[in-house]
């Protein structure tokens, strides 16, 4: 086994001179590029099963400092000389008890290639490591170490012996140290944070005594006192003298230390004092950086914090973007004064993002940001009454600065002032029928035929009157007519450089006017207005309009997605007849304006005033009666929000046209998803895009345009391209066909603008964090958010708003946008894309898409790479990519949707569902692929259930995108269900007992697969074992039957299908409680059942306690035997691993077989009273049954089959295991020490992979895995045996000999078996040679091609095997892969491997 992926907490992180990042995540060390784009250019495992928690450069030939940091995106103002010679850096890095040296070559004449070198063995210490620093002034490399019992030791490099070890006398475990060194190890100061929550100095060299022996005390010379928690971290300034701490308290504590270390050993201050006290995070602090003018603190509540140290220690700036768990790591470029420095942190979801921090941040800045802007500015609004609406001129203008913001208000006498640089002016007076009530709205148009842009302004009454004018011309206006009745809404939509004005008025009738600005001969402006057909909404209580987008046209006319005030989603439909040969809208308007200048002014003006549009789809009421807010448009599909506290993502929708239907087009909308905000915030005004933030994706959505330009791929018009779809597959979009199917939108990342409780907030659904927050007061006011162009949130934000008769702003216009750039946003950078911030509990494959992309091969260096523009590219090819699709659910209670490509190792996250109120504890999936397109699209019926008996289905489409070149998923939400619903919705509700809501699903599985769905089967918390029925086409999920048979809690259930020889076919379902007990059902007839439920045709008593897992499969016997074997393998809480093989009789067979008797390993489970036959049903009974005691040393959490008769099992003792199950016994082939912790899941798979060497210019190699080497046999499957220390059973040939007439001997390296399992009870078993397997572990070193992928440098360039794909999950993901080759292979060379890659440390 050999890792292809893995995504872990990132505990490390360090910069190298402002030009590189180096992360630690899991034993990986990582190192990224940061000029022109961050970039991720070399990867190496070098800690084997340790995890890293710290990386120390020195640099032996480094590479010139830069002392200027980038000062925008993609710019250096001091670039890397390009003719230097190859430099490197070596570095230390540590992790647990383990210590490995690490050279970092930077060849700046190839590009500024990276390449990491394992320099020396591994060091293991008999303590855990806490700080390493390296000793610069001795002739020989020395390290000195820091470990946890309070000790440092002097270590040499060359020899891994210890020259000096040092206690202090206070000998108490320390969670934090910090070695300030110096020339000489006598020089050394330690600082450590003991348990007892006190930071104690001292000086392990002995104050110059270099004669100290191993066992010399050390005193303490400082004490600081002051935490009520553990230190978690220390960090100390040099130029000022301060130490800070971090605490579990939730603090963060600065103290005046004086001078430490240096020559002699400084001990500072005699009577060091405490400086600050800073408190602001909401949970415990786990990392503290300090600068010349700022402190950087980083905690488990997920947010990085800017101190001023000069403003009195507030925050200043807070630094979010990781998903739940906290940030693990934090690092601080080194910066000179107020240069901009570089703050990268590292979280629990395994992210990584990177901040551009200014360093005069402290005394000029306010609090801002995502953090909640308390302090407002009232902008003093002079005019005579009441301002009532309020708009913004000029918010198109993507350019424009805060600064140049101008704003338009109405009051309630009918009059309009502009506010620009900071005064007040009267715009617009209106008559005496505009005062006591209006209606406004702005735009910003293009004047025709110019490049010059001006504001339009329209102000509506209740008498239907609607005046238009310039902002910047008032006078040159006019009036329109929208009926006799009140104007209850104004919108304005622009459309390809068109401007139309919807008026809603009394009657349901939405009035409209094409609107052009149009300049004459003398550079005066003029307006032209042009009527058009009317919209008629459906008949309802609240018949106005809210919310309009116009869609890109169609064969059949113009597309008009509306909202209104009911909550009702509408298409309406116009040139639908004789304009629907002119091919796109801009001709389609010409015909309208061609028949006006052929008819007469007035009766053309009447004849479209009368004509009427009808809606040609309704979704009626979908946002509750509250009604919708906003409707737009973004890549194809249409996002809406509502008072409900929803957003709704919906498409046009090609249904078949019925005979005698008035609707001939067949144009239908279909809600995809609905999305919820966080709870309380009920009030949704909008939803804004968010620009993707990861730099190396940007990249490769960019082409080959130039690294330095910056990415604007999604800084565009939310008006994007709509298209049509039919069914499940694309039929073409609006443009009759124009655009091509691999264009068809996909759901975007999305912002949700709205008001929690007196609060306007800027919400990340994905993140669950505010983004933006201003206490405005709450709804049923007046707003305007800036900036708002194109629908995307930059990152930062300023509202105006209308309280209590006052204009007020969240910063003052005349005040320059402190945090604007893109490095400087609120989310960052993200190098890494995190996937859950906690535990991941259950994962689900899907399927394999396959994907083709263009590749360049060059002439100079030979590598293959993505540039454009050079001389001596030589041929573009066509490169294959295969991406795994898989599903995770998590503690964060969401749903992630990701693609893993196996050969590089390299993770996309496609999806967030966050649909779950409590922790996701299961999922599966019923897949299958699309007709005619089985390897570019996958649809997946996918299903999740967990806390609060919560369970949600939905509808995966999974496809190439060709544009981006990368996997894209459509979520499309079929049905959920909960067993509190019908409690929640009565009316008495206060009087009745609720179900309790302790109540979780535990297990899940798809039992039979319907046209319209599936049957599913349930393991519920609460004893119960339901059996739901999911229909797409009704939306429901129905519950069958439920069973309380098991009396305690059901932890597992697994599903079987047998066929006889006539083709009938049979269902078994197997669950398993927290007694030990597996039960089989018979559900052939599940769904005839009705509300009574089955019994159980078999029980099993596997295991003492309860059984975790589930993995059942069949096999046929032959005709004279009859029948078939099903066999149970099943992991449980004891540790145990359990085979029970069932023999099933079909009822025509007409007699049971005898049984062939119970293996030596266990006694019969089973008694007679526990068997139920029935004529007509299947007959079940106990076979044979087989275990082993202790497969694991901790309790079995998941069990899936790979193949036939091959397991693979995991534990929270880290390790994946796989077995042989065979007729009689279970066979302990190999096991991996994997690097995720808790694991909590499998997926396992078979496939083929295509191997190529060289493709990119980044490899990673994986160490101190054991190798499986697998074959076929001739009959019976896969044989296995494992080359590594971890061996078992060399005695017992007979259990080995296979079909193929040699037995398989399982040695260990030395050829001495190191690992036996018995199958007699108080023998050797498996979980007892766990750390003789740990300690004789064998290192095998794979090549990759990427990020943390791992490829085999022994195959050839177009090598196809048969390859086993395990992938592991808890706190984060692994993805292993068990190849089918050759088990001659992996002798050859491993022979040769000494104790040499391994150094035991001893004092």
């Amino acid at each position: 086994m050999e890792t292809a992926a893995l995504v872990a907490p990132v505990t490390a992180l360090e910069f190298l001179q402002d030009a590189f990042l180096l992360t630690g995540e899991g034993p990986v060390l990582t190192v990224f590029s940061l000029h022109p784009r961050p970039k991720a250019c070399a990867s190496l495992s070098v800690l084997q099963h340790y995890r890293i928690h710290g990386i120390r450069p020195t640099s032996v030939e480094a590479v010139p400092a830069q002392r200027s940091a980038t000062g925008a995106h993609g710019r250096k103002r001091d670039e890397l000389s390009s003719t230097s010679e190859p430099k490197f850096y070596d570095l230390a890095v540590f992790g647990g008890k383990a210590v490995r040296l690490v050279r970092l070559h930077v060849d700046l004449r190839a590009g500024e290639h990276l390449r990491l070198e394992i320099l020396g063995p591994l060091m293991e210490l008999q303590d855990w490591a806490l700080d390493v620093r390296w000793l610069s002034g001795d002739n020989r490399s020395l390290l000195c170490v820091a470990v946890s019992h309070n000790s440092a030791l002097l270590l040499d490099i060359v020899t891994g012996n210890v020259l000096f070890q040092c206690s202090c006398l206070e000998g108490c475990l320390l969670y934090s140290a910090l070695l300030l060194v110096h020339e000489s190890w006598a020089d050394t100061i330690l600082v450590g944070g003991t348990v007892f929550n006190q930071l104690v100095l001292w000086k392990p060299g002995g104050g110059g005594d270099k004669s100290v022996d191993s066992e010399h005390k050390a005193p303490v010379e400082r004490r600081l006192l002051g935490h009520s928690g553990v230190i978690f971290s220390i960090s100390y300034l040099q130029e000022k003298g301060w130490l800070a701490s971090a605490s579990d308290d939730r603090s963060v504590r600065v103290w005046g230390v004086g001078a430490l270390g240096g020559p002699e050993g400084k001990c500072g201050d005699l009577n060091p004092a405490c400086l600050r006290v800073l408190y602001g995070h909401q949970a415990r602090v786990f990392s503290v950086r300090l600068s010349a003018g700022n402190v950087f603190s980083a905690g488990e509540d997920g947010a990085c914090l800017v101190w001023d140290w000069a403003g009195g220690g507030t925050v200043i700036r807070t630094l979010k973007g990781h998903r739940a768990g906290g940030v693990r790591a934090l690092a601080v470029s080194e910066g000179a004064g107020d240069e901009e420095r570089w703050v990268a942190t590292g979280g629990a979801d395994g992210g990584v993002r990177l901040w551009r921090v200014k360093g005069s941040e402290g005394g000029e800045e306010k609090k801002m940001e995502d953090a909640v802007t308390e302090k407002l500015t009232d902008l003093k609004f002079p005019g005579h009454g009441l301002p009532k609406a309020l708009c913004m001129a000029g918010e198109e203008d993507k350019n424009a600065s805060w600064s140049q913001s101008k704003f338009v208000v109405c009051t309630d006498q009918g009059t309009v002032y502009q506010y620009s640089d900071g005064q007040w002016e009267m715009v617009w007076q209106g008559t005496p029928e505009f005062q006591s009530y209006c209606v406004m709205e702005t735009i910003t148009v293009c004047v025709k035929d110019s490049t010059a842009k001006v504001n339009l302004c329209a102000v509506g009454n209740l008498s239907g009157s609607i005046q238009v004018f310039l902002i910047s011309h008032p006078q040159r206006g006019f009036l329109l007519t929208g009926g006799s009745g009140k104007i209850h809404s104004l919108i304005w939509q622009e459309a390809n450089n068109r401007i139309y004005l919807l008026a809603s008025g009394s009657g349901g009738l939405v009035h409209r006017w094409f609107i052009e600005v149009e300049s004459d001969e003398n550079s005066s402006l003029a307006l032209s207005v042009n009527p058009l057909p009317s919209f008629l909404l459906p008949t309802c209580a609240k018949r106005w309009l809210t919310a309009a987008v116009r869609l890109h046209s169609t064969s059949q006319g113009l597309l008009w997605a509306c909202g209104d005030r009911r909550g009702s989603l509408l298409l309406f439909q116009e040139g639908a007849t004789q304009e629907q040969k002119m091919g796109d809208d801009k001709r389609m308007e010409e015909g309208w304006l061609m028949g006006r200048k052929q008819m007469g002014e007035e009766r053309d003006r009447k004849e479209v005033g009368d004509l009427v549009l009808h809606p040609l789809s309704c979704l009626f009421g979908v946002h509750g009666k509250q009604g919708v807010t906003s409707v737009c448009e973004y890549q194809g599909l249409l996002y809406s929000t509502g008072r409900d506290g929803c957003v709704r993502v919906f498409r046009v929708h090609l249904v078949a046209p019925e005979k005698g239907a008035e609707n001939k087009g067949g144009l239908q909308l279909e809600v995809l998803r609905v999305q919820r905000a966080c709870k309380g915030m009920e009030w949704l005004e909008r939803v804004l895009i968010l620009e993707s933030d990861n730099p190396a994706e940007e990249e490769e959505e960019e082409g080959d345009e130039e690294l330095g330009e910056e990415c604007e791929n999604h800084s565009q018009n939310v008006t994007g391209k709509l298209e049509v779809t039919e069914g499940r597959e694309e039929k073409g979009s609006l443009r009759g066909g124009e655009e091509k199917t691999e264009n068809k939108g996909r759901e975007a990342r999305f912002a949700i603008i709205g008001f929690h409780a007196v609060h306007f907030v800027v919400w990340d659904p994905v993140r669950r964090e505010r983004l933006f927050a201003v206490p405005c007061g709450g709804g049923h006011r007046s707003w305007r958010l800036w900036p708002s162009h194109g629908g995307v949130w930059p990152g930062y934000g300023a509202l105006v708003f209308i309280k209590q008769g006052a204009v007020m702003a969240s910063q003052p216009p005349g005040e320059a946008s402190s945090w604007a750039g893109k490095v400087g946003r609120t989310g960052g950078w993200g190098l890494r894309e995190g996937v859950h911030g906690r535990g991941i509990g259950c994962v689900c494959r899907l399927g394999t898409i396959r994907g083709i992309r263009n590749k360049m091969q060059t002439n100079s260096t030979g590598d293959w790479t993505k540039t454009e523009g050079r001389d001596d590219v030589e041929e573009v090819e066509r490169e294959e990519e295969l991406w795994e699709i898989v599903a995770t659910g998590g503690e964060d209670t969401s749903l992630t949707v990701l693609a893993v490509r196996p050969d590089s190792g390299r993770v996309k996250v496609l999806s967030v569902i966050t649909d779950h109120i409590s922790s996701v504890r299961t999922v599966t999936a019923v897949t299958r692929p699309e007709a005619g397109r089985e390897e570019q699209t996958l649809s997946a019926l996918l299903v999740s259930a967990g806390g609060r008996a919560q369970m949600q289905c939905y509808r995966l489409l999974v496809g190439w995108d060709r544009q981006r070149l990368v996997p894209s998923c459509q979520v499309i939400q079929v049905a959920s269900h909960r067993l509190d619903e019908q409690w929640e919705r009565r009316r008495n509700r206060h009087k009745t007992v609720k179900m309790d809501p302790e109540t979780r699903y535990m297990s899940v599985v798809a039992l039979d697969e319907k046209t319209d769905g599936c049957l599913l089967a349930l393991a519920g918390s609460d004893g119960a074992l339901r059996l739901f029925s999911v229909s797409e086409v009704k939306h429901r999920i129905d519950l069958l039957w439920e069973t309380f048979y098991h009396q305690r809690c059901v932890l597992s259930v697994a599903a079987c299908s047998l066929e006889d020889r006539k083709g009938n076919r049979y269902k078994l379902l197997f669950s398993a409680a927290t007694d030990g007990k597996i039960s089989v059902w018979d559900l052939t007839d599940s769904s005839n059942h009705g509300p009574t439920p089955p019994i159980p045709c078999l029980d099993i008593h596997a295991h003492q306690s309860g059984v975790n897992s589930l993995a059942v499969w069949a096999e046929e016997r032959g005709h004279q035997e009859g029948g078939c074997l099903v066999t149970v393998a099943s992991g449980g809480d004891d540790g145990q691993l359990t085979v029970s093989v069932i023999k099933v009789q079909y009822p025509e067979d007409g007699k049971i077989g005898g049984s062939r008797g119970i293996s030596l390993i266990s006694e019969p489970r089973i008694s007679p009273q526990t068997q139920f036959r029935s004529p007509n049903q299947l007959h079940l009974h106990l076979y044979s049954q087989s275990h082993i005691p202790l497969a694991h040393a901790a309790p079995l959490t998941s069990l899936k089959l790979l193949s036939p008769d091959l397991v693979v099992s995991t534990s929270s003792d880290q390790r994946v295991c796989l077995w042989r199950v065979g007729s009689t016994d279970i066979r302990h082939i190999g096991a991996l020490c994997c690097h995720v912790a808790d694991a909590a899941g499998l997926a396992v798979w078979e496939g083929k992979m295509t191997e190529e060497e060289g493709d990119t210019n980044m490899t990673t190699r994986f160490e101190s895995e054991q190798e499986i080497a697998i074959w076929r046999g001739s009959q019976t499957g896969l044989k296995a045996t494992c080359q590594t220390a971890a061996q078992f059973n060399k005695d017992k040939k007979t259990h080995d000999e296979a079909e193929d007439g040699e037995p398989v001997e399982a040695v260990g390296e030395t050829g001495d078996p190191v690992c036996q399992t018995s199958n007699e009870e108080g023998g050797e078993t498996a979980g007892e040679c766990r750390q003789t397997e740990a300690d004789s572990v064998a290192e095998t070193e794979g090549e990759v091609n990427t990020g943390t992928g791992v490829k085999a440098s022994r195959e050839t360039k177009e090598e196809r095997e048969k390859t086993g794909w395990v992938l592991v999950c808890g706190q984060g993901f692994q993805l292993l892969r068990v190849r089918d080759t050759d088990a001659e292979m992996w002798t050859t060379g491993r022979e040769k491997e000494t104790a040499t890659h391994r150094v035991k440390v001893t004092s």
